[in-house]
């Protein structure tokens, strides 16, 4: 048998299927990718978009509630803080299931 290029080659091949069969590696820490990028953006936009339907969702009730009762505008600002703690409860929540 020959030590040549072939057999180089050969080994190179070899490792890069044993490393494909024992699974994906672990990234060094220093590194980043446009996946891990990606998925941050997302989870940002997400959170943004959950604390302001919150806010507005409450808000709304609030004023609903304000012409049904004819009590303006005391119940839009007390259903404020609830539609916060909603808001933070989901930031949490999606904080978490990540």
């Amino acid at each position: 048998m020959s030590d040549g290029p072939e057999k180089t080659v050969f080994e190179e091949r070899l490792q890069a299927a044993e490393d494909a069969a024992s699974g994906p590696k672990r990234r060094k820490a220093g590194k980043s990718d446009a996946g891990s990028a990606q998925r941050a953006i997302e989870l940002a936009m997400r959170l943004g978009v959950e604390m302001v339907a919150a806010m507005v969702i409450a808000v709304v009730i609030g004023w609903g509630l304000d012409r049904l009762l004819h009590t303006k505008p005391w119940l839009m600002i007390l259903m404020v803080p609830v539609g916060l703690a909603a808001g933070l409860r989901n930031l949490l929540r999606a904080e978490r299931g990540k």
